[in-house]
């Protein structure tokens, strides 16, 4: 092992995370001959099998396992030696590394493009998972920071709110729940819904919803893409529960629609989350604050627009309910209000940030 360089662990923990050589070369910006060369030299340096290869599966042999948290551990204090270099010369360069739930790019690479134009000297790169990926991301120090929704118990984490996250319920433009309104939870049990996998945070907050009103829906499909999720609504094959931040085009286009019902939008926050044992880069520092500044108004300019407005023949006997009921509370009737003005549960942080 004393002749292994830091460019063959990086390619051994590459591929390990992907379980293909392609992807891996395709992440580091190298052929896969070249991908191949760097794991059978490492073997070379270990003098054991890293990798088994069962035509294009890809799997880690007991060596292979053990070999990659140390290989983790160094690439980690390496990593970490680079950032107090840079904290020792007070620059703002060098790259970072960001880890976001697949939700989140719908709005990080707005808030990316931003910050790049004030720090032109930083590299970003970008890991995208769901919210169980992102966690095993942190702990294994392969990130500098995520941004996800509920913050994660299973590491100590330092993690801070920046905007209101809005989730609603959507159909297709033409179903007749859009008529009338806000609808009793109970009014949608006929209905099948399309849901996101388990371990991802906007299951588990349709989940929360439901099970606080006592619902118990019908799931008529499950599936790991929003994107996925949205064309099967508009394709008629049910309802679902999705963040606002991820349907803005499809609103803009009337391809979908935002039902009203009582209790929403559910609203969670956006955090920008890292490890309480990482000490930042100042790269990675100047993109949190960046984000905290920023991200809350950034995502009301685009999105607030499109909550829903209380209904205009609403019966007066029903205000009380409304007043305690988050959908009714932002009127979108002006752009300039803030979507994360809505729930009387957004952080109090973000609250006295409001006009």
């Amino acid at each position: 092992m004393k002749n292994a360089t830091f460019r063959q662990l990086r390619v051994f923990s590459e591929v390990a995370r992907h379980l293909s050589f392609v992807r891996a070369a395709q992440a580091l910006h190298l052929t896969p001959p070249a991908v191949t060369m760097q794991v059978k030299e490492l073997e070379g340096h270990v003098g054991l099998p890293l990798f088994e290869r069962n035509g294009r599966k890809v799997s880690l042999t007991t060596a292979g396992e053990y070999m990659l948290v140390y290989a983790r551990r160094v690439l980690a204090t390496l990593k970490d030696a680079e950032d107090a270099a840079a904290r020792l010369q007070n620059l703002e360069q060098g790259s970072i590394t960001i880890g976001m739930v697949s939700t989140a790019k719908y709005l990080m690479p707005w808030l990316l493009a931003a910050f790049r134009a004030e720090h032109p000297g930083i590299e970003i790169k970008l890991a995208v998972g769901n919210r169980e990926q992102l966690v095993k991301m942190l702990q294994e120090n392969e990130i500098d920071l995520a941004i996800m929704g509920r913050p994660p118990k299973e590491v100590a984490t330092r993690a801070e709110p920046f905007a209101a996250h809005p989730h609603v319920f959507v159909a297709p433009p033409d179903h007749p729940l859009l008529e009338g309104g806000p609808h009793r939870v109970e009014t949608l049990r006929p209905y099948g819904f399309i849901l996101r996998e388990p371990g991802s945070g906007t299951r588990a907050a349709m989940a929360n919803f439901f099970a606080d009103h006592g619902f118990e829906p019908r799931i008529s499909m499950e599936m790991a893409s929003n994107e996925t999720i949205k064309q099967a609504v508009m394709a008629g094959l049910g309802l679902s529960f999705l963040s606002l931040h991820t349907i803005g085009l499809e609103l803009q286009h009337e391809l979908v629609a935002v039902l009203a019902v009582e209790g929403t939008p559910v609203v969670r926050a956006w955090n920008c989350v890292h490890t309480l044992s990482k000490m930042l880069s100042p790269a990675a520092e100047a993109f949190r604050l960046f984000v905290l500044r920023n991200g809350e108004a950034s995502l009301s300019a685009q999105f607030a627009r499109y909550l829903p407005s209380p209904p205009a023949n609403a019966d007066a006997a029903r205000a009380p309910r409304r007043a305690k009921a988050p959908a009714r509370k932002p009127g979108a009737k002006s752009k300039s209000r803030p979507a994360s003005a809505v729930p009387a549960a957004t952080p109090k942080r973000l609250k006295g940030k409001r006009p």
